[in-house]
């Protein structure tokens, strides 16, 4: 498998969400987003939370700085393989249980937590509807659900539990088509504004063991610089050409990538086969990612993303080299 596409596996699980929606409750519903967009974005909080996925339970901690110093973000492992990432004026910079197998290469945007952006609210078109629910508490504050449901096969939905005064994201499931959860992710304990600890943004990790990460978030818009040589014939609705980028090496051309419907987003690589670690052929998962891979010729085509298995067999049959293009 191609050095690239062994790195972004590797980052997988560090993959955000993001949203498109049409609403039940427009007026509701599209303020709670908006204030939560706007409290993730600008309001100072700390906390511990846990993510569970696969039966396997990970501790985090993170630390969300807004000032007139701008935005500063430490997200460190408590447990379980050693992780963090730093976010600054700098830039984002991580460090993985094997950071010496991970260098500057373009991923999705690799956050815990969405980004929504308000342009997108009102997307008709987006695949999913939008509800609210009722009230739980959470981490000793009180917060309300919105449920993200999908309109079709092709992507999963969300539950988001925002904090009633704020709108801060407290706690969010990811669920299938039969709303059984695949993954989650709750706050155990929260500080905001004043009461953060600000000490806390400084790490315990030796400089020398970041690596700078260059990333996309599927929830903006990103300019795709060259016309990709390979194609979909046919894409999944609502999903569109979020980046592209194509890289020539000694093994030929290998090409990446990303379609978004602005919640979802979906990898596509293409290489010449060969290497020791080549992904299986076929399906195959990686937590709540799917993966789907085939052969056409001399080259290797995988698919992976946080989107049910029919989603990534899809564009991976449909992707067709484009003369046109070339």
């Amino acid at each position: 498998m191609n050095k690239p596409l062994r790195k972004a596996l590797l980052l997988v699980m560090l993959t955000s969400v993001s949203c498109s929606v049409i609403a039940e409750n427009p007026t509701n519903a599209r303020q709670l987003l908006e204030q939560m967009a706007t409290a993730m974005r600008e309001l100072s909080y700390q906390g511990t939370f846990v993510y569970v996925r696969d039966g396997v339970v990970e501790t985090m901690r993170i630390t969300h700085v807004s000032d007139e110093n701008g935005v500063r973000e430490r997200l460190y492992s408590v447990n379980g393989p050693r992780r963090e990432v730093i976010r600054d004026r700098k830039g984002v910079r991580c460090v993985l249980k094997d950071s010496a197998a991970v260098e500057e290469n373009p991923v999705v945007a690799d956050s815990y937590f969405p980004e929504l952006p308000q342009t997108l609210f009102d997307d008709e078109a987006s695949g999913y509807r939008l509800s609210l629910g009722g009230e739980a508490r959470i981490a000793g504050q009180t917060a309300r659900r919105v449920s993200i449901s999908p309109e079709d096969d092709y992507r999963y939905g969300y539950d988001f539990w925002l904090e009633k005064e704020t709108g801060l994201l407290l706690k969010w499931v990811l669920f299938d088509a039969k709303h059984k959860a695949l993954a989650k992710l709750m706050f155990t304990d929260l500080a905001l504004g004043a009461d953060v600890d600000s000490s806390e943004l400084k790490s315990d990790s030796p400089a020398e063991d970041f690596v700078a990460l260059r990333t996309i978030s599927p929830a903006k818009s990103v300019k795709v610089e060259s016309k990709p040589r390979w194609q979909p014939n046919k894409l999944p609705p609502g999903f569109l050409l979020a980046s592209h980028s194509r890289k020539i090496g000694s093994d030929g051309v290998f090409e990446h990538l990303v379609y978004s419907d602005g919640l979802a987003a979906v990898s596509v690589y293409i290489e010449k086969q060969g290497g020791e670690q080549a992904l299986a052929l076929g399906n195959s998962q990686m937590g709540t990612n799917n993966v789907y891979s085939r052969k056409q010729g001399e080259l290797q085509i995988t698919v992976i993303g946080e989107v049910p298995a029919i989603t990534v067999k899809s564009i991976a049959n449909e992707m067709a080299y484009s003369v046109a293009s070339n």
